[in-house]
């Protein structure tokens, strides 16, 4: 059985990383030097990421990543259909973290009342400020539980747990 999970966040949070601690394979990726003087980091993905993990039994997780950057936010809607579930990707060191949320819940607000989701948030250990709390505050406001963890998207352990948290959601409301 083949399930499609997708990771999306700002430049930077990480998806492209995530992918290539816990793929299986090399990740395929799309990168190219980053033009946008906005990012600081060489290079930025534009089209997708991919890797899969099998988890045994039968069952691989094909993994999807999606470009960061607003502009390309309508890839994020193609790449989410027919995923079981998103993982929501959150870098605390960036000047306002929790707006930076926002835009993936206002982006996303039809499909995450039904949708299977996780929510990683990294870097937290360096920028302990906002904390899972405010995070968990915010999620309330907008009437949505979904599970929000600290995470290092280049162990493999962390991100498999986000996997594990959208594998147990659908898992329930199946």
């Amino acid at each position: 059985m083949d399930l499609k999970i997708v990771f999306i966040g700002t430049p930077g949070a990480g998806k492209t990383t995530a992918i290539a601690a816990l793929s299986d394979i090399a990740p395929i990726v799309t990168d190219v030097a980053n033009s946008d003087p906005g990012l600081a980091k060489a290079v930025t993905t534009v089209g997708l990421d991919y890797g899969h993990v099998d988890l045994g039994e039968g069952v691989r997780v094909r993994l999807f990543g999606t470009p960061g950057q607003q502009r390309f936010d309508f890839m994020w809607r193609i790449l989410v259909e027919q995923a079981l579930g998103l993982v929501i990707l959150i870098d605390n060191s960036r000047p306002d973290p929790l707006a930076d949320l926002r835009v993936y819940l206002d982006h996303f607000a039809d499909l995450l009342p039904q949708m299977n989701c996780a929510i990683g948030v990294g870097r937290t250990l360096e920028c302990p400020v906002p904390t899972l709390d405010d995070f968990a505050d915010l999620l309330a406001e907008r009437g949505l539980a979904i599970p929000t963890l600290a995470v290092d998207v280049r162990e493999r352990n962390d991100v498999l747990l986000l996997i594990d948290a959208i594998l147990s959601q659908a898992e329930a409301n199946a």
